[in-house]
């Protein structure tokens, strides 16, 4: 907000004029300084009606001053960005976009709320970093964490410092340079009041002056009123000074009147504008091209013109005021999010923390939760600080207490550590034993045991699972190649078992159907005189008869031939060995099917019964007589099985 702005002093307000014409011409800088001049303006501003304080007081917000920055439309013209819902990583390079490709003294606002924004959600991860060191048994006071992210935002941190340091560091020298020129500008207006020679070229002069301290730059913010009102004083006393020349002042009048209908028309537009932040920006330029370039009109415009002038601002100010009060109900809404948010995040440390899994789930909640945290939106300003601390405290207390779990969880996997040590030692010492029928129970013994004593801590499992399970494989290895060479014979039928089986499953099918069958019989033939094969290896027998079944499956061959084909495998894989149930309940199977297909067939020839006064070519008479023959063929097949099997019965 502008202080002592004064707009209206610009107008040349009858109370404003009495007070400064009383000041003659040849007054000096010395007899005129600026405190004089504010001194004088206070009083004429405290006999100006109530409406005129208030149009000060609307424009006095208008920040005139700030539209004489020249970096200002490029500050606002800056996209507003929600950075806090940004990640780290997505702050880092928006701030190394905006060092990249924009003025280092428009971004300053952004940077700060990058910078916040990025140390809030780092020290929220340092935390959580600090809390799985000391999980890992860490001291507190030998942490240290950093990562890629960090170390880019301190580069562009310091690249920012270092610009923006320089960038002051050459404003300063040209502010002073500027306010110099600007006193200058000041003195050379002095010295036209009373120059009455030549009117016309001292009012080109003035003019000149004018343009000079329009386009003079800035200057120290702290020197920026005294400075102006003390140029607005000296202008008024030269306008005071014109009113010799009626002619040149009606013809600035009417300049300065004509101009300052073209504001109030821009400013109306923007009265209506719904863009309410870019409205109130581009009012401040047209406050800046009031008050510093164009002088007073005539005493019977002034009312009117600034009545409409003022109108339109104080319009422009109340919509800005129900922006931000619609801004502020958002906020508190985002307020209350984040308290729901944080209310949720201490209800999850109050859960009690009985496994690994467990805390595990909890982690997954709070990131969740932390990400809906950040994506809420901004609070109030006033809210701002307290919810975050809430939110920071929130987030810390549940990593005490993941971190009290861990470190009791480091105890017990330090005791099962221990336990795991003590049967390494065990296997160890019997790796190399020959006395097989007593170490191999021990052995099976302490793998189980391993399996049932659960984790111990993760920088040691890989380590001693390894030492335990080359140990015990050691030892199996050993005893299973003493088996082997007391039963190598069982060791070489199981090859040569192999061997048949890639056979069968590599048999490719010729033309000639007696042929390939033949040769399939013989590698069957050949299979049943290889013997036995270890006990834990029996599941190759299996194997070899499935093969022939899907070997089989491919012959083009008369069904029941066929089937018999392999039957006679199926009957070789039951009768091996010494046990003959199988064989007992494949012969029961068999004569079951033979009792259920003659029943099957005494149902179909009943059932010919029906038509006995039905021609034989009759379609359905025709089906009836095609199933009994097929039953009947059937039923041979059956029979020849029940027959084989006997057979077998006799041969054993």
């Amino acid at each position: 907000m502008l202080e002592n702005d004064n707009l209206q002093n610009a107008e040349g307000k009858k109370e404003v004029e009495e007070t400064n014409v009383e000041t003659t011409p040849n007054t000096s800088v010395q007899e005129t300084t600026p405190e004089t001049v504010i001194e004088n303006k206070t009083t004429a501003d405290e006999s100006s009606t109530k409406q005129e304080e208030t149009h000060v007081e609307e424009i006095d917000n208008s920040n005139a001053e700030d539209a004489e920055d020249e970096d200002n439309q490029e500050r606002h013209k800056l996209e507003d960005k929600d950075y806090h819902s940004m990640s780290m990583e997505a702050l880092v390079t928006e701030f190394e976009s905006l060092l990249k490709n924009h003025k280092i003294q428009t971004i300053s606002s952004h940077v700060n709320d990058i910078k916040t924004e990025f140390k809030s959600k780092y020290e929220v991860l340092l935390d959580e970093k600090k809390a799985e060191f000391e999980e890992d048994g860490g001291n507190p006071i030998d942490f240290y964490y950093s990562n890629d992210t960090k170390k880019r935002f301190n580069a562009a941190s310091k690249e920012y410092k270092q610009a923006i340091n320089a960038y002051y560091k050459d404003r300063e020298k040209s502010l002073k340079d500027n306010l110099a020129n600007r006193l200058e500008i000041i003195e050379n207006i002095k010295e036209l009041v009373g120059v009455e020679e030549n009117m016309g070229e001292t009012y080109k002069q003035f003019k000149e002056l004018q343009d000079k301290w329009r386009n003079a730059g800035p200057i120290p913010r702290d020197k920026y009123n005294n400075a102006w009102n003390t140029y607005h004083h000296h202008v008024e006393r030269f306008y005071d000074f014109l009113h010799l020349n009626r002619d040149l002042r009606d013809m600035d009048f009417k300049h300065n009147y004509d101009q300052k209908l073209k504001i109030i028309q821009r400013a109306e537009e923007l009265a209506a504008n719904h863009n309410v932040n870019h409205s109130f920006r581009e009012l401040q330029v047209l406050h800046k091209l009031w008050k510093e370039e164009l002088g007073p009109v005539a005493k019977e415009h002034r009312d009117e013109i600034w009545e409409r002038f003022s109108n339109a601002t104080k319009i422009i100010h109340d919509k800005r005021q129900e922006y931000y009060a619609d801004l502020d109900k958002a906020y508190e809404k985002n307020l209350v999010r984040k308290e729901e948010i944080i209310e949720k995040i201490k209800a999850l440390n109050t859960e009690e923390s009985t496994s690994h899994g467990v805390i595990q789930k909890r982690i997954k909640a709070l990131e969740a939760l932390r990400e809906d945290f950040f994506n809420a939106g901004k609070v109030p300003l006033k809210q701002n600080e307290a919810t975050w601390k809430k939110f920071k405290d929130a987030v810390r207390e549940f990593n005490r207490s993941k971190n009290k779990f861990y470190k009791n969880l480091k105890k017990d996997q330090y005791e099962n550590l221990q336990q795991k040590l003590e049967l390494i030692k065990v296997a160890e010492d019997n790796k190399d034993s020959d006395d097989f029928k007593t170490v191999t129970p021990l052995m099976k013994k302490i793998q189980n045991e391993w399996k049932s004593i659960g984790h111990v801590p993760r920088k040691d499992s890989d380590k001693i699972w390894k030492q335990f399970k080359a140990a015990c494989n050691h030892y199996f290895d050993r005893m299973h190649a003493e088996r082997k060479a007391e039963n190598q014979e069982l060791y070489d039928a199981f090859d040569k078992k192999q061997e048949l089986l890639n056979k069968v499953k590599a048999f490719k099918f010729s033309d000639d159907v007696k042929s390939d069958v033949a040769k399939l019989q013989d590698i069957i033939k050949t299979f049943k005189t290889v013997g036995h094969v270890p006990q834990n290896k029996r599941f190759i027998d299996g194997k070899f008869y499935k093969a022939v079944d899907n070997a089989f499956d491919a012959v083009k061959m008369e069904k029941s031939k066929l089937d018999m084909i392999r039957f006679e495998g199926r009957l070789d894989n039951l009768s091996a060995g010494d046990d003959t149930r199988q064989l007992d309940n494949e012969q029961n199977f068999i004569r079951k099917k033979i009792d259920e297909v003659k029943s099957e067939i005494n149902q179909l020839e009943n059932n010919l019964q029906f038509f006995s006064n039905v021609k034989s070519d009759n379609p359905l008479v025709k089906d009836v007589h095609k199933n009994i023959a097929k039953h009947k063929n059937d039923l041979e097949t059956w029979k020849s099985k029940l027959k084989r099997v006997r057979e077998m019965y006799s041969e054993e």
